[in-house]
């Protein structure tokens, strides 16, 4: 079974799923093709945009169990 961490960066995650666009997009996180997001960790990321790190963490992670 496949979890991502608050370190690796937005492309690693996607790489992982493709499905966890879903899940950046429906969160706020509207940049996902732009360079410098694929280079972003989660957490900065997340904090870029106001979010709380650890609860988007644990949606996607509860994606990819559920898978």
């Amino acid at each position: 079974m496949a979890q991502v961490s608050k370190d690796m960066t937005i492309g690693e995650i996607i790489n992982v799923d493709q499905g966890v666009v879903s899940i950046l997009l429906a969160s706020g996180m509207h940049c996902i093709g732009c360079p410098s997001s694929q280079g972003e960790s989660l957490e900065e990321a997340a904090m870029v945009h106001g979010m709380d790190a650890d609860v988007l963490l644990s949606t996607i992670n509860e994606y990819l169990q559920n898978k």
